[in-house]
């Protein structure tokens, strides 16, 4: 196996959600990733005080990322990572509108802010690969096909540089039918997904508003450039600690290099 991969949107800390608020969900948040033994993760709606929570929790993972409307401000994209397996050889983050150099900017209808925060790691081994992490606007789609196109834009833009993998990870807030999906697949991206399909397995819902169930279609996705495979994957629908970590369940993909 070449690296564990998990996509988590963490709910934001509301105080309407009562007792699945964020301090009460904290220390389950971190069991989930203490439990599949992540190597990477790409977290979307955490604020800079969650992931500070998280920090003496989870002592064996570093974080990088700025809030979307730059330094601490707004929601992070963040991406957490092993430090005793991978080093950080580059990283940055870019908005998803017209001005993608300026964190915070709006275009194409977005109901937010949006972005995209990338590294490219490298393991004690020599490997090395590069993350993107997002999350796409929940009610524009103009703002979803645009978001990822310059994310994709990016991506090229990297591996023509560096000939590195990549994985994309992220709440894409879009069905599996929808353009962001297709466009990425038809470029040569692999759905982590599509092992289900070759067993004839169904995804099911990826969010549930702490409600739990399987019932729909997935939203948090893990995709994958060509010179990587899937293994495995898996949605992670336990409760811990006799609760729901998120209103969303994280995503567990096994990669591999071909």
């Amino acid at each position: 196996m070449f690296a564990k991969i998990m996509t988590f949107n963490l709910r934001l800390n509301v105080e309407s959600d009562e007792d699945n608020a964020w301090p009460y969900r904290t220390k389950a948040v971190a069991e989930v990733i203490r439990r599949h033994n992540v190597d990477i993760i790409g977290i979307q709606e955490g604020l800079h005080d969650m992931l500070t929570d998280l920090e003496p929790l989870l002592p064996e993972y570093a974080w990088i990322g700025e809030g979307r409307e730059g330094g601490n401000k707004g929601e992070y994209t963040a991406i957490l990572y092993k430090k005793s397996k991978w080093n950080v050889v580059n990283m940055g983050h870019f908005s998803l509108s017209d001005k993608p150099e300026q964190l915070g900017a709006r275009s194409w209808n977005s109901s937010h802010p949006r972005m995209c925060t990338w590294v490219a790691l490298k393991s004690q081994t020599g490997t090395e690969f590069a993350v993107f992490n997002t999350h796409l606007d929940h009610i524009s789609d103009e703002a979803q096909q645009k978001g990822m196109e310059l994310i994709r834009e990016r991506m090229k833009k990297l591996r023509d540089q560096t000939g590195l993998p990549v994985v994309l990870t992220g709440d894409f807030n879009v069905y599996p039918e929808h353009a962001v999906i297709t466009g990425l697949e038809q470029e040569g991206y692999q759905n982590a997904y599509s092992i289900l399909h070759i067993e004839n397995r169904d995804v099911g819902t990826t969010v549930h508003h702490f409600l739990g169930g399987e019932s729909g279609k997935p939203i948090d996705y893990i995709f994958v450039s060509s010179d990587l495979q899937i293994n495995h994957v898996m949605v992670d629908r336990e409760l811990y600690e006799g609760r729901y970590p998120s209103d969303h369940y994280p995503v567990i993909a096994e990669v591999s290099q071909r």
